[in-house]
């Protein structure tokens, strides 16, 4: 039968595409809303920004034609429509492809914790799973940390940018903080191996830090094993300056994913600095910055 893992089931894929992207709004998945909207729901250019994936690639697949989506296509397109794990699932019967399977790192995000994360509107906050992927962030993160969107799928992860990418938004304070975040991202990567070991995209993650990065390469084989765990990391906003947050890692246990929560001390030009972008949202912040103090001149 098409789609019960016995090949695609075109026609059927198309409109749950089309369903699952009518019903989710900009904000949903931390998208400024924009102007000129004539139907509800995301516009496909969105989505595929969202899933790494070209706008003609997604318009041949809504329109029930193109070729077969892979794994890597279908797990992309069920974390920018923020499918629950039985949509996900569904999405993946209607291409003949199995689910993943258990054992493996859940990259889907739970409906409930998408709720919590929208309910976040006065603190960055930002979702990852077991191997660091981003899978989900309200506007106030990407206002914080930079659009995340615009990372390509297989580079959205917190560790591949702090060894081989530009590291988005997240500075080092001091040689002692680039020295421990270093370490406390090679530690969490290297307890994940241990409890995926047959995880392909954690396999894949590490073999090509391994190969590309002589410092994690260095840090891999010490083997620091450790938990995620709430520190302060220093971000450099390209308006407002360094700021010094505090960052707490929230467990969700059952999918061993975790929230990451920005946010100051009452009273400090942080906490300054996190109500301006409240108010102003994704849209530029003016003045020029002093940096010593890191608020608008």
């Amino acid at each position: 039968m098409p789609g019960i893992l016995g090949g695609v089931d075109r026609a059927a894929l198309a409109a749950a595409l089309r369903s699952y992207r009518a019903r989710l709004t900009p904000a949903d998945v931390g998208l400024p809303a924009g102007t000129r909207r004539r139907v509800p729901g995301l516009r496909r250019e969105e989505v595929a920004q969202l899933a790494g994936i070209s706008v003609d690639y997604l318009v041949r697949l809504e329109q029930g034609r193109g070729p077969v989506p892979s794994e890597l296509v279908l797990t992309a397109l069920a974390r920018a429509l923020r499918l629950t794990d039985d949509e996900r699932d569904h999405l993946f019967h209607l291409t003949g492809v199995a689910p993943p399977r258990r054992g493996h790192i859940v990259s889907t995000p739970r409906a409930s914790t998408l709720r919590l994360l929208e309910r976040l509107s006065d603190l960055p906050a930002v979702l990852i799973d077991a191997k660091g992927d981003v899978l989900a962030w309200n506007a106030l993160a990407a206002a914080l940390l930079g659009d995340f969107s615009a990372w390509p799928p297989g580079q959205r992860n917190l560790v591949w940018q702090r060894f081989l990418g530009g590291g988005g938004r997240v500075a080092h304070g001091s040689p002692e903080e680039e020295e421990r975040t270093a370490r406390e991202s090679v530690a969490s990567l290297r307890l994940a191996a241990a409890r995926y070991p047959d995880d392909p995209g954690l396999r894949r993650l590490v073999d090509e830090l391994r190969a590309k990065s002589p410092r994690f390469a260095e840090l891999w084989e010490e083997g620091p094993v450790a938990e995620r765990r709430s520190g302060r990391k220093t971000v450099r906003h390209p308006q407002l300056g360094l700021l010094e947050l505090d960052c707490d890692a929230l467990h969700v246990p059952d999918v061993d994913q975790r929230l990451i929560v920005y946010s100051a001390a009452p009273n400090t030009r942080e906490a300054e600095a996190l109500a301006l972008l409240r108010v102003v949202g994704l849209q530029e912040v003016g003045g020029e910055v002093d940096e010593d103090v890191g608020t608008r001149a």
